[in-house]
């Protein structure tokens, strides 16, 4: 069962199920309103959210042409539907007007207050409190109701699991339930009525789900989530919700990368059948640790059900003066990749959102094994490039498999590698020499219950080498995964 709901995850973008999570809940909605199970009238719904949608699209696509930066297709309807979802329905002719302002303020929060491209705020949480504070209208939540708490929490273990922020949402429900249980104890409450409350007479479920673990706004690493997810649970009984993201927000602008980078194409190679390398210059040193990835936009007209942005791993090491990443292009590619492979020399990409933790060990003595999967092998591309511009020793073999012989890249590299510093490289075509199993491990690594196992490479290859290196005695704590975010 998890494997088939993988399988769909990876057969869609986190931006795009995030808008069909909205648009199911938002269906749910009417469904309830004409059952009369909520107090809404569904006519009232619908012209909410048709309110919101095109203001907000209308907005964002003014300021996109004003500030020439690409726009992600999804994310100004999934700002859109998250406000219908919290703000009252519209009732009278004045609430037209308020809904609209909140609307604009959304989209001019990301464009306004951003910071070297990076927007600062969730821009629902931003339009709703500010429309507090200058209009008085403020977001009533009304998503969170008992009702709809089984299909905010469905959709929203699939979101969470796509965009793997378990740990962020798990700090976050942790510390509201300290908090209250401790204040229920001291006022004498009774702890499981007002802990059936939070999550059946609050939107805390859609908060978590939906805008707590927005990727643009979130630290990169899984201690900083936790910390942020804490931080923004602190502030649950006592001020609003929007209030205690925006402050989290902040906490998060602070302690993650900075900057979004405008690059432009320098190169494109074709290394091997249906793979290729795309070189983007770099206007000034840009920092980041081997093994790292970014957020790729592109900006082009009309794009398909799997959007206009991208998670590309650097295939680069910091050391070198041009950016490089790795794709791998398949039959029925997507619009962005049709888009991607017709780039020339000087066209633009905008990159941003920097992170990942599948990085180098600190302790430079520490045995290691990569195993690499196709494509996956960029990551480990990034870290023997930057371990042979430092010179630096490091014990690795790297277990690379591919389909055909052809399909092998970066192989001069790796070869340089083992001659300067004995980084051994076990090439496996699987058409003739099979697949990496258990024996092929023990064989080509003896000492392999010492080292830690890097993995990467399509998600059933790594999920199945988790598997295999758990069955011949290797712990998780030895076992890392690189970000895959689907076949897209």
């Amino acid at each position: 069962m998890i494997r088939l709901v993988d399988d769909f995850l990876n057969g869609i973008t986190m931006y795009r199920l995030m808008l069909y999570v909205l648009l199911f809940l938002f269906l749910v909605t009417i469904i309830l309103s004409l059952l009369k199970i909520l107090p809404f009238n569904p006519i009232n719904l619908v012209l909410s959210a048709a309110i919101l949608n095109v203001v907000c699209w209308m907005t964002n696509s003014i300021l996109s042409k004003i500030f020439k930066v690409p726009t992600n297709f999804e994310s100004v309807f999934i700002t859109a539907f998250i406000l219908t979802l919290i703000l009252t329905p519209i009732r009278t002719f004045q609430d037209l007007f308020l809904l609209s302002a909140v609307a604009v303020i959304s989209q001019f929060s990301k464009y306004i207050l951003a910071i070297r491209r990076k927007h600062l705020f969730n821009p629902a949480a931003f339009a709703v409190a500010l429309s507090a504070i200058i209009f008085q209208f403020s977001a009533s939540w009304w998503v969170g109701t008992a009702w709809m708490m089984p299909f905010i929490l469905a959709a929203g273990i699939l979101v969470v699991r796509k965009v793997q922020r378990f740990t962020l949402a798990l700090s976050y429900l942790f510390i509201v339930l300290i908090l209250v249980l401790g204040m229920s104890v001291l006022k004498g409450d009774d702890a499981i009525s007002v802990v059936q409350n939070i999550f059946l007479e609050t939107p805390t479920l859609f908060f978590v789900f939906v805008m707590l673990t927005e990727p643009q706004t979130t630290p990169p690493t899984k201690i900083l989530q936790v910390v942020y997810g804490g931080l923004v649970g602190v502030g649950f009984p006592f001020v609003t919700p929007e209030i205690a993201l925006l402050v989290g927000n902040i906490f998060s602008y602070i302690v993650s990368p900075k900057e979004k980078l405008l690059l432009k194409l320098k190169e494109k190679k074709q290394p091997a059948p249906d793979i290729y390398d795309f070189i983007f210059s770099l206007d000034k040193k840009f920092q980041f640790q081997p093994g790292q990835y970014l957020e790729w936009t592109l900006g082009y007209q009309n794009p398909d059900s799997r959007g206009n942005r991208r998670y590309f791993t650097i295939a680069s090491s910091p050391t070198e003066d041009n950016l490089h990443i790795g794709v791998k292009f398949y039959p029925n590619s997507s619009t962005f990749k049709k888009k991607l492979i017709s780039m020339v020399s000087k066209d633009e990409i905008v990159a941003g959102q920097l992170a990942g933790e599948f990085t180098l060990p600190k302790d430079s003595n520490q045995k290691l094994v990569f195993i690499a999967g196709g494509i996956g092998i960029t990551p480990f591309r990034s870290m023997i490039k930057h371990l042979l511009d430092a010179n630096q020793k490091r014990n690795i073999i790297l277990l690379y498999s591919t389909k055909l012989e052809e399909e092998i890249v970066y192989k001069e590299i790796f070869d340089e590698a083992f001659k300067k510093l004995g980084i051994k490289t076990v090439y496996v075509v699987t058409e003739t020499d099979g697949y990496i199993d258990a024996e092929k491990i023990k064989k080509e690594v003896p000492d392999f219950k010492d080292r830690i196992f890097y993995i990467s490479g399509p998600h059933s290859m790594v999920d199945n080498f988790e598997e295999t290196l758990k069955e011949i005695g290797i712990s998780n704590n030895q076992i890392k995964i690189d970000f895959f975010p689907g076949y897209v």
